[in-house]
C-alpha cells in the first residue's frame, strides 16, 4: 500500500468562508472596543436627547407634574417675537462666526503658502492660533474690557481723531451683535487658516509651477487651484464654524448674557434662561429641539456637497 494511499487528506474550509469568519472575529473585536464609548455616548447624549424631544410636548417647572401640551410649546416659539429672534440672531452670528473667517482664512493660508513658507509663516500661524488656546470665558473677559467706552479700542480711535465713533460697542443696541461677532471671527480665524493652510500643504506644486508658466497671477491660482482643490477642508471649516455660531453661549453669556435687551439673545441663551431661571423646561427643550433642527438643516447640504467632492 503506498503512502499516498495511507494518507488522510485534512478537509480544508472554503477560503470565502474562513476570510468571513476573520472578517466576522474582527467585527466583533472592534465593536468590543467600542462598546465603552458607545455606551458613554448613549448615556450621556442619546438619552438626553431623546428627553428633551419628550419634555417639548410637556409643560413642566421641573419638579411638579408634567402636562401634555403637545406642539404648544412650539407655536408659542413660532408666535414669540423674541424667542423667534434668537434664532434670527444667531443666524447673523453664522457670518461673523463663519463665512468671514473661512474666507478671510482662505486668503491668509494662501498668502502664508505662497510668501512665507518657513519659519516666519510657521510664526504667522502660531500668532493667529492663540485664540484657539485661550478658554472662550477669558476670551469674552478680555474683550468686554477693550470694548468697554473707557476700553482700548475707544482709546485708540479717540487718539487717532474718530472720537465721534467710540461707543460702550457691546451695550448698544445697534452695535453689540456686531461687536460680539467680531469677537468670534478672532477666535475662529486662526483655527480656519491652519486647517486651510495644512490643506494647502498637501497640493502637487507642480500645478502652481504650470499655472505660473502660463503667466497665471496669483488671484487666479487662488480661484482656479487653490479654492477647487481644498474643498474639503472649506467644508469642515464650515461646518464646525456655523455649529459653533448656531451653539453659541459662552462668549455671549459673558460678554452681553444677551443683552441689552435681547439684541444679542441666541438659543443657548434663552435655552439656559428658559430652563434655569424661568423654569420653564418644556418651552427649553421645544428652543433646543428646534435649534437642533436647525443645525442639521444647515449642516447636512454641506456635509453632501463635501462627500461628493472629488
Amino acid at each position: 500500500m503506498t503512502t499516498s494511499e495511507n494518507s488522510v487528506e485534512t478537509p480544508t474550509l472554503p477560503r470565502k468562508t474562513f476570510l468571513s469568519k476573520a472578517v466576522s472575529q474582527e467585527a466583533i473585536i472592534g465593536w468590543m472596543f467600542a462598546l465603552p464609548a458607545l455606551i458613554i455616548y448613549a448615556v450621556f447624549v442619546l438619552f438626553p436627547l431623546l428627553m428633551s424631544v419628550r419634555y417639548s410636548f410637556f409643560r413642566w417647572n421641573g419638579i411638579g407634574e408634567m402636562s401634555w401640551v403637545g406642539l404648544d410649546n412650539y407655536a408659542t416659539i413660532l408666535d414669540d417675537p423674541d424667542l423667534l429672534g434668537t434664532i434670527y440672531n444667531a443666524l447673523i452670528l453664522v457670518v461673523f462666526f463663519s463665512f468671514i473667517p473661512v474666507s478671510l482664512g482662505l486668503i491668509v493660508a494662501s498668502i502664508i503658502h505662497r510668501v512665507a513658507p518657513g519659519r516666519l509663516g510657521a510664526i504667522a500661524r502660531t500668532v493667529l492660533f492663540l485664540p484657539q488656546v485661550i478658554p472662550l470665558v477669558a476670551a469674552g473677559i478680555i474683550w468686554g474690557w477693550l470694548l468697554a467706552l473707557t476700553g482700548l479700542v475707544n482709546q485708540i480711535l479717540d487718539a487717532i481723531g474718530l472720537s465721534s465713533v467710540t461707543r460702550a460697542w457691546l451695550g448698544d443696541f445697534d452695535w453689540a451683535l456686531p461687536a460680539v461677532g467680531f469677537i468670534g471671527v478672532w477666535v475662529l480665524l486662526g483655527f480656519c487658516t491652519v486647517l486651510l493652510w495644512t490643506g494647502m500643504t498637501k497640493l502637487d506644486p507642480s500645478l502652481f509651477e504650470s499655472a505660473r508658466i502660463d503667466g497665471a497671477d496669483w488671484f487666479t491660482e487662488f480661484t482656479r487651484i487653490t479654492v477647487p482643490l481644498v474643498r474639503q477642508e472649506i467644508g469642515v471649516c464650515l461646518t464646525v464654524t456655523i455649529i459653533a455660531a448656531l451653539a453659541a453661549f459662552d462668549i455671549v453669556y459673558v460678554t452681553t448674557a444677551g443683552g441689552p435687551g435681547n439684541s444679542t439673545a441666541v438659543p443657548g441663551i434663552q435655552i439656559y434662561i428658559l430652563a434655569f431661571t424661568q423654569q420653564q423646561i418644556g418651552l427649553a427643550s421645544a428652543l433646543s429641539v428646534m435649534l437642533m433642527a436647525l443645525v442639521l438643516v444647515v449642516i447636512l447640504p454641506i456635509q453632501f456637497f463635501n462627500r461628493e467632492a472629488p
